[in-house]
């Protein structure tokens, strides 16, 4: 099947963004069910490319954390591949792209406010799959993935906290205080598809410690976290 002319432009927009040619030996019919939402097509839509661009993801992440750090024990890689290959991560770089943009989805999909992050990430997830399965090579894929990967490895290796600040600020309130800390979550209204669906506020008894969105309670509760882990546990470290 032969995809439309202007469809074909934009893929081809898509990939030199990626810093890829547009020249390059991709299968367009490919990249292009990977960036078709279940909403468009319940039978040929992104989630089988979903799958290996998963595979492709983590091994990619592998391979970097081998590569760039092969003196650091081995136990510690697979929670920080679990980090760096996040679905808040991989949405992050999708928007880089403009991702949003080249995503075949339906007007009711695309209105879903509370699922933007994970339909982000799964469509990053498919053009991953579709690329890896055009030459069956990661020559398509790490020469522009890699240096996301070691950014945010980077991030994670620097944080006291490896990103996970909800552990780590009860760590320090049952450390010091013998008390854990208390998340008090509302709903927002979000106004855009970028805005947050919730806030949270982390306090220890009566003292505010931080505050903080996400589109999920859990991510919400992890920003609170953040702020207050940066601010009081390690003020020098507060960027």
């Amino acid at each position: 099947m032969n995809l439309d002319p202007r469809r074909l432009k934009q893929l081809q927009t898509l990939v030199q963004k990626l810093g890829l040619s547009k020249d390059a030996p991709i299968n367009w019919q490919l990249l292009d069910l990977g960036l078709t939402h279940p909403s468009v097509s319940g039978k040929d839509n992104y989630q089988q490319l979903e799958f290996v661009g998963d595979a492709v993801v983590r091994l990619a992440a592998a391979e970097v954390l081998l590569e760039n750090y092969p003196e650091a024990p081995v136990g510690e890689f697979a929670s920080l591949r679990s980090m760096m290959v996040s679905d808040r991560t991989l949405a992050e770089w999708a928007d880089s792209y403009g991702l949003e943009r080249y995503l075949l989805i339906s007007a009711s999909a695309m209105g879903d406010k509370a699922g933007r992050i994970s339909r982000l990430a799964d469509a990053f997830e498919g053009i991953l799959g579709a690329l890896y399965l055009s030459t069956h090579k990661m020559d398509l894929v790490r020469p522009w993935l890699d240096s996301h990967l070691k950014q945010k490895a980077v991030e994670i290796w620097q944080d006291p906290a490896r990103q996970n600040y909800k552990d780590a600020l009860q760590e320090w309130s049952q450390g010091k205080y013998k008390r854990l800390p208390e998340y008090r979550v509302r709903e927002n209204l979000p106004v855009n598809l970028k805005e947050e669906r919730f806030i949270a506020e982390v306090w220890l008894d009566d003292r505010f410690l931080g505050k903080g969105t996400g589109a999920s309670k859990k991510m919400a509760e992890q920003t609170a976290a953040r702020q207050a882990f940066f601010e009081i546990v390690h003020p020098e470290k507060f960027t």
